[in-house]
């Protein structure tokens, strides 16, 4: 049996670890998908000593059965199709575009409510380390890697506390580097891999966020007189 994550503050902690080469280095810039990466990705952050954001994506359910995920939005208007259940339930593209449409506006929506107002960061040329509190299909993490790669990102690493592996071999096809700390099988589901998987509402996202943001600002200058 493997061991369970005491909350994602604890997981965040434990992939720090992996992460320690990107500690402190200028070029690296950590991303997590909201809500239940953040507080996987500020602990990241805390640890490497490097900028904390998020990037939001949506998964586009199938309606009716929106567990089933036919695809993700992700920030910049990306859309990434799973073509297999798009065809294999005879879904039409109107009906992919009127849920992405959708998803779109809260996508939009929760991005302005986190930064208030403030852009996001600029990847272009960046390491980016993607967070999450883990993966089942990895649709939502395959929209968010095709995302930063439009947006120029020099590097992605996507980092994970749990995931099947199946998940993480495709997603090495995809990103330039993928850890995935604890592998299970059988997997089932990412909040059995915790002991504390309660939701994290919009206003621990800010939160985490903005105290991230006081943490690794830069210390005033020193007085020359």
């Amino acid at each position: 049996m493997v061991s369970r994550f005491r909350d994602r503050r604890d997981a965040g902690r434990a992939l720090a670890v992996r992460l320690a080469p990107y500690r402190q280095r200028p070029d690296v810039l950590v991303l997590a998908l909201p809500r239940g990466g953040v507080p996987v990705g500020y602990e990241v952050a805390r640890a490497l000593d490097v900028p904390l954001d998020v990037f939001s994506v949506r998964k586009l359910g199938v309606p009716g059965h929106e567990e089933l995920a036919m695809g993700a939005v992700a920030s910049g208007g990306v859309l990434v199709r799973n073509e297999d259940v798009i065809a294999g339930l005879g879904l039409s593209d109107s009906v992919v575009a009127a849920v992405a449409a959708r998803e779109t506006q809260e996508l939009e929506r929760r991005e302005r409510l986190y930064r208030g107002g403030q852009p996001p960061r600029d990847v272009h040329g960046q390491t980016v380390i993607l967070v999450d509190d883990g993966l089942a299909t990895g649709a939502t993490m395959r929209a968010a890697v095709e995302a930063l790669r439009r947006r120029g990102a020099a590097r992605i690493v996507v980092a994970v506390p749990v995931a099947p592996p199946e998940t993480c071999a495709e997603l090495r096809t995809e990103a330039d580097e993928v850890i995935c700390l604890v592998t299970p099988e059988p997997f089932f589901a990412v909040g059995l891999w915790y002991a504390d998987f309660a939701q994290i509402s919009d206003d621990e996202v800010r939160d985490l966020l903005a105290a991230s943001a006081r943490e690794h600002a830069a210390p005033p200058p020193a007085d020359a007189s």
